[in-house]
């Protein structure tokens, strides 16, 4: 069975097992105190019918007009700055629950509102972090330049490490602010910043629904918004960094299977051209070429189908593919002069039977012109090589 799909069962039973975890441990700590909590409503419930005389149809009916009151003591939440909430609240998936539409016209806009504006917002808030996460490992590589420390490359541990101390630093800000605001204790405050960031939203803790302060306190209101969207912003950078890693793995097996697909069908094109070739070492080295370069670029083109789901994984692609597959990657979308200057070099070497890379060239094999392909670590010199070969010849 192929990786891909053992990890995917991995997977799938991981996650039904932590479903089962979680819920025997929601069920041993809510489950009586909501028992109690029930039985407490009850029996208020009565006492309140016998004190003031009052049957069950009209007890009902007073319960259902103070239900129907509660989202109204907050004050008006569809004018501009509420419903500027109310849509961040749907692009950004947290949906806390304070305020739905109630027309027909408005379910029907907000439906077709988060089919555009969720994938939108997730897109952004990927490229957003990967921006971010790339500025702070810039600032990272010339802080170790600037402190004169032998090692100045930025590794994943540092940059897990700034981007965990980010989010507690985010929530924790979040934390202090909103206690301030809102009267909540520092615990409780907190856990509105983790439930509304992660874009779970209960709905249990809102903010801006007290002393109608959408409408009275727009400094507030201001704070809010950019919090929300600022936080996104963080965790984004964070998961951007931590969770795709593991989202990809499947799509580097995919590209790895496709080198190897590659290689095997290389290998046997000149295993027949050597067989059947008689015209000489030069027309042989030339087929052997020409069929690893189409297979060179098969193996490209399955890279890109499997690294352009977002615009971080194709940024990840063109550094890797800038030195594994030189020579079929388009000069405008490399990074760095880096490997033209290497194709100088070995130019120059060209008629040197060994190289530095560890890669013999036999004069007498011109079908083995190229030795290996792997991602990331070698450029394709023989293949420089043998077209220095080929060019010589003419």
């Amino acid at each position: 069975m192929k990786r891909q799909n053992v990890r995917t069962l991995a997977l799938i039973i991981c996650t039904f097992i932590y479903l089962l975890v979680g819920a025997a441990v929601f069920d041993a700590l809510e489950s009586k105190k909501e028992t109690t909590q029930k039985k407490k409503v009850y029996d208020r419930k009565q006492e309140l019918r016998n004190k003031y005389n009052l049957t069950k149809l009209n007890f009902d009916e007073l319960e259902e007009v103070v239900l129907q009151l509660k989202p109204h003591k907050a004050g008006l939440q569809w004018k501009f700055a509420g419903s500027f909430y109310f849509a961040i609240t749907v692009i950004t998936t947290i949906g806390y629950g304070h305020a739905a539409p109630s027309t027909d016209g408005g379910k029907v806009f907000c439906m077709l509102y988060a089919l555009l504006g969720i994938p939108l917002t997730l897109v952004m808030f990927q490229s957003l972090g990967e921006r971010i996460n790339t500025l702070v490992r810039y600032l990272l590589h010339r802080l170790k330049n600037c402190l004169g420390m032998r090692r100045t490359e930025v590794s994943m541990v540092n940059m897990v490490a700034i981007g965990f101390i980010s989010c507690m630093s985010t929530l924790c800000v979040g934390a202090l602010s909103f206690s301030h605001f809102e009267g909540w204790s520092f615990f409780h405050a907190y856990y509105y910043c983790f439930i509304t960031l992660t874009t779970i939203g209960f709905g249990d803790y809102v903010a801006l629904q007290k002393d109608q302060a959408l409408q009275t306190n727009p400094k507030y209101v201001a704070f809010c918004f950019m919090y929300i969207l600022t936080g996104l912003t963080v965790i984004g950078a964070f998961l951007n960094l931590v969770v795709l890693r593991f989202m990809t793995m499947n799509a580097e097996d995919e590209k790895r299977d496709a080198e190897q697909r590659a290689l095997l069908s290389r290998n046997g094109q000149a295993g027949g051209g050597g067989a059947g070739g008689t015209g000489g070492p030069g027309g042989g080295g030339n087929s052997g070429v020409g069929a690893a370069g189409r297979g060179l670029r098969n193996v490209y083109a399955e890279m890109l189908h499997f690294q352009s789901m977002c615009s971080c994984l194709w940024y990840k692609s063109r550094e890797k593919l800038q030195y594994s597959i030189p020579m079929i990657i388009p000069r405008d979308l490399s990074t760095s002069d880096t490997y033209m200057e290497q194709g100088e070099a070995f130019s120059s070497d060209a008629l040197h039977p060994l190289h530095s890379n560890g890669c013999v060239y036999s004069m007498h094999h011109p079908h083995s012109v190229i030795s290996s392909v792997s991602t990331g670590l070698h450029s394709l010199t023989p293949y420089r090589l043998g077209h220095s070969k080929r060019r010589s010849s003419i």
